[in-house]
Order: C-alpha cells, then structure tokens, then sequence
C-alpha cells in the first residue's frame, strides 16, 4: 500500500513539475496550436472541436432546427393616386395607371400541407403574394383567412418536402427565458438574433384587440415580421409582430404573438373560415379605488362592470353595473384584457360560469355568449 502510494505521489509530482516547466519555457502550448502563415509569421490556433460537436452556449443547433421552416414573404399590389380620377389632375399629369407596391415580411411553415402562419399586416390588401425558402425555391402563396384582431395570417403553398418548425409550448414560459428570433429584417437575408424573455402577457399597447404578447429584447426590424420567435431547442414559442421604436430600427423592445393563441387561430381559420369568439355584451373596467368607491364594492383583485347591454347575453343572466367578476370558468381574471381574452374563448351558445362579487357576497352566475361583432382595433404595427 506504501509503495503505491509512494509511485503515485512521484507521478503526481513529475507530471506538476511538467506543466510548470511547459508554462514557463512554452506558453504557447497550453493556449493552442503554433502554426507558421505562407508568408511564415508565428500564428496561435485553437484546436479544432471534434467533429459533431458544437462550441460552449452555441445556439447552432437551435438555428439549424428552426431556421429551415422560417420562410421570406414578397407582395405586391397596384395602387392607383387618389386623385387620378380628377379631370384637372388628368390635364396637368396626365393619365396615371396604377403604380405596384411591394411589402416585405417573414412566415413560419407550420405543417406538411403547406401552412404557413404570417401577420395580417405583411399580407392584407396584396394582389401577390410569393415566399422564397431557404432552399431558394419559390411558390405562389394563397390566403387562407386572416384574423386582423389578433394580427395573424394563414397563407399556404404547394410544395413537396417541406421543412416544418416544431411547436413549443409559450404557456411555460417564463422571464428570463433565452430566446432567438429569425426572419428577415429589411431584406438582407435571414437573421438570426438571440435576446431573452423580457416580460409576459403585454397588453393595452393598441396593437391589437386582443394582447397577450411576449416581449423580447432578441433584435427584431421591420421585415421580422411574421417570423419565428423560438426557444434554445429550436421550437416555436410566437410570431414576432411589433416593435416598440423612436427610430424604425430595433431599440431592444420587441413583441411576439404567443404560439398558444397562433394554434386557436389557426384551428378556427382552416375548420369554419373565420375566427368566432364569445361576446356577453358588458363594459368592463379595472378595479381602482375611485370605481371601488363609486360603486361601493371593495377594493381587490378582479374587473368591475361600469355598463352592461341592454338585452345582451350579460343582462339576460342578470349581471349588473357594479359587479365584480372574479372567474370565469374557474380561471381568474385580474385585468381587463385578461378579461377580454378569456371570453372570446368562450364557445357561443354555451352557458359558462361567472363568479362575481356583489357587495359584501359573491355570486355565480350562467352567461351563455353570442358571437362577438366584428370590431377591429388598429394601431402601429411593425
């Protein structure tokens, strides 16, 4: 036992005495290998990684996934002057025929079939619509609805062997998460950009009617949208939308539609042709101390009704102004998009479950939504 622990502490000894000498008389060693240039100047190279592997917090992998399936978007369409019908503007500039206006953004392929999800914005009004893969082919694309409340598009082409993105899951997101964005900004070419996840269920900043963005600070400029917003495996998480800018350019503050609401637009595009949402009909507000005391409820979580439809599905089940809904559907409600989001969920024609406070009790009720009119808030979009 003596004698080997005597060779091993020699062992131990030589190969110390080894590296000190090496880091003293060759540093050069330890850091790579020395090379000589054609013209022969001492050069200091890394060693290659082995075959198959990737550099340390390399995002590769997760861009190979993804990148494939992240298509470029071209439109066009003839746009006439708003005055060429004027007989004086005819004499002075003549007869104007309509001149083409050409867009540019990004779509994700999201099944075999040739689905592609997109914005509303990169393809509303055009005449044309061409996507180009990474692969360079090219395909005619034909709109198979849009959903201008939520700012999505389902495009499709036809074309055979196409790489498809792998859904992820937004709901488990969390802040903090690492994230890459890929499109193609300004028609340079693919990007790939890498950022976090800034912050959740970003809403009321008049994008859309319906907000649950994701906000990210992985670049993202005018051409992004429409592309893919994915995770550190490669999986789709969003679709990036809108940027918050002073300049037209990326200042860090991005925002991606969640890939759990792209799914539900999706569904209902393909299957009826058009997205139906729930509707009851009430005017809600955020519980703030001055409507507390207005009504005289209590202060606390949940959304207060300051108006309700006359003969509205919220009338009909007996809601009130005043009342403070607590859930629907067992699924608590804080603010109003949330609110708002929830019952568009809803399936009209099916009674749900309100739970409401009040006064100094709280109530269940059964509203059964109609389907919401069609009502389009817009704002600026990128």
């Amino acid at each position: 036992m003596k004698r080997s622990w005597l060779l091993f502490s020699q062992a131990v000894t030589v190969m110390v005495a080894a590296y000190f000498v090496v880091a003293t008389l060759q540093p050069d060693w330890l850091r790579g290998y020395t090379t000589r240039s054609s013209a022969g100047v001492a050069l200091v190279e890394a060693p290659a990684l082995p075959a198959g592997t990737t550099a340390p917090g390399s995002f590769s992998a997760a861009a190979r996934k993804a990148a494939p399936a992240v298509v470029s978007i071209n439109t066009s369409k003839a746009v006439r002057h708003p005055r060429s019908n004027d007989p004086w503007f005819q004499f002075f500039f003549g007869d104007q025929g309509p001149q083409e206006q050409t867009g540019l953004g990004s779509g994700v392929i999201i099944s075999p079939d040739g689905y592609i999800l997109t914005n509303n914005h990169v393809v509303e009004g055009a005449d044309d619509i061409e996507v180009t893969l990474t692969d360079s082919r090219q395909a005619k694309a034909s709109v198979i609805g849009t959903d201008p409340e939520t700012d999505l598009a389902i495009l499709k082409i036809a074309l055979d062997k196409l790489p498809v993105i792998v859904l992820g899951n937004s709901d488990q997101l969390a802040v903090g998460d690492q994230v890459l964005a890929i499109g193609n900004p300004f028609g340079v070419g693919q990007t790939v950009t890498s950022g976090i996840v800034s912050a959740l269920g970003r809403s009321q900043l008049g994008i859309n009617t319906f907000e649950n963005f994701i906000q990210t600070d992985a670049a993202i400029n005018p051409g992004n949208s429409g592309g893919a917003l994915v995770d550190v495996n490669g999986n789709l998480l969003g679709i990036n939308t809108a940027i918050y800018s002073r300049s037209g350019g990326s200042m860090g503050i991005g925002f991606a539609i969640p890939v759990s609401t792209a799914k539900l637009v999706l569904d209902s595009i393909v299957k009826e042709g058009h997205v139906t949402r729930g509707w009851i009909g009430v005017e809600p507000n955020e519980l703030s101390p001055e409507l507390a005391e207005t009504f005289g409820v209590k202060p606390g979580a949940g959304v207060i009704v300051t108006g309700v439809l006359q003969a509205g599905p919220a009338a009909q089940a007996g809601m009130r102004p005043g009342d403070v809904i607590l859930q629907v559907q067992g699924k608590a409600v804080r603010t109003v998009s949330e609110l708002l989001t929830t019952v568009a969920g809803l399936t009209p024609g099916t009674a749900a479950d309100f739970q409401l406070r009040r006064g100094d009790g709280e109530v269940t009720i059964q509203v059964t939504p109609t389907a919401r009119p069609n009502q389009v808030q817009r704002g600026q979009r990128r």
